[in-house]
């Protein structure tokens, strides 16, 4: 009975250490990444011009420095990575700087003209071939009855 009450100590111990540490990061951690993290980001993001931000091979470095600087703070403030914090703080950063992107991270645009021009042609002229076609059958059968 004896080592079950002291299992139950050492977990009960284990969750409030955890759950301070939790508490801990989450009302520091999160100032520190705005205050360090995205402080550069936000200047990085601002020597691209927006039309930039969706380019993905333009953001993609400093995309990439952000998301280790959040590692990086975790790891100096004895947190979890990633965590809710982390989450949250990723959420607002799309939300700002790529909500107008597309998922595949790429800008949307129209093929060239020599790619989008046979695929417009090419229905029209076989619906004219296929009316006209039409047309001239009727009006031979027309004949033949």
């Amino acid at each position: 009975m004896a080592s079950v009450s002291w299992r139950h100590a050492l977990f009960f111990s284990l969750v409030v250490n955890l759950s301070v540490l939790a508490t801990a990061c989450s009302s520091q951690y999160g100032n520190a990444i705005e205050e360090f993290c995205l402080a550069k980001f936000k200047l990085d993001m601002e020597v691209l011009d927006q039309r930039q931000w969706c380019s993905w091979e333009d953001t993609v470095e400093s995309y990439g420095e952000l998301t280790n600087c959040t590692f990086l703070v975790a790891l100096k403030m004895n947190c979890f990575w990633p965590n809710r914090m982390v989450d949250e703080f990723f959420i607002r950063v799309h939300r700002h700087y790529f909500r107008d992107c597309s998922m595949s991270g790429r800008l949307l645009h129209d093929p060239p003209n020599r790619i989008l021009g046979p695929f417009i042609v090419v229905p029209i002229l076989v619906t004219l071939l296929m009316t006209a076609l039409v047309v001239w059958r009727s009006k031979r059968s027309e004949g033949i009855v």
